[in-house]
């Protein structure tokens, strides 16, 4: 592979997350930096990045003197995170619709003229990350570092799963639908219109939990 090839830590943090979700590295499988190393044509550096990234997301655990291995997020454990995960988000729509200025808004908008680009391509990993920074924005502009810094820290623990939804037919257009009744809710100061927007928007539950945990258990037999 020639250097202008070769993959970003970013890139090889993505393609590794998709492996495990996917089912190519297995539930307390070790992952092997120079094997790794050898596998994506890169120096162990990038790797290690990588491998600490999915640490902190909680894909990957370090065992001292052992080494990195998958960990796995059971149905329970997703509810559970998912669940926290709109209480958060909801919060920081809540304050962003109290609080938010000119500059937070633009960003929002700016965010959120991305993600209807992105949209428009059918490309569902491209939407993925416009839609995170749709979120950070919101985040932003709660104006609560704290607050903003916890759903970040999730948000970066369920990325894999949140993405994966993207993948369901139609889930990409619906959740374009649902960034919009947000943004409209945060623009006129409606917090608890914003939280219940923003609630409904993450919690998994009902027909989109089955079918997400349905596209996992696909993706572990392929």
């Amino acid at each position: 592979m020639a250097a202008k090839d070769r993959l970003t830590t970013q890139q090889i943090r993505q393609v590794l997350e998709n492996a495990i979700v996917d089912g190519r590295f297995g539930p307390d499988q070790r992952l092997d930096p120079e094997s790794l190393a050898t596998e994506f044509s890169c120096s162990r550096t990038p790797i290690r990045e990588a491998l600490q990234a999915l640490e902190a997301s909680g894909l990957v655990r370090v065992e001292p003197k052992r080494g990195t291995f998958v960990t796995e997020l059971g149905i329970v454990d997703l509810t559970e995170r998912f669940e926290v995960m709109a209480e958060l988000e909801a919060m920081c729509a809540r304050l962003a619709a109290a609080r938010a200025d000119t500059d937070d808004l633009d960003r929002i908008r700016a965010a959120q003229a991305l993600c209807e680009q992105a949209a428009g391509t059918g490309d569902s990993d491209a939407y993925y990350h416009r839609n995170t920074a749709f979120h950070h924005a919101v985040y932003a502009a709660s104006g609560n570092r704290f607050l903003e810094a916890e759903a970040q820290r999730l948000q970066t623990i369920l990325q894999p799963y949140r993405r994966r939804q993207l993948h369901l037919r139609g889930r990409m257009m619906r959740s374009l639908d649902e960034h919009r009744r947000i943004m409209a809710r945060i623009e006129a100061g409606d917090a608890e219109g914003a939280c219940a927007e923003m609630n409904a928007h993450v919690i998994i539950q009902g027909d989109r939990f089955h079918e997400l945990i349905a596209s996992l258990r696909v993706a572990e037999k392929n």
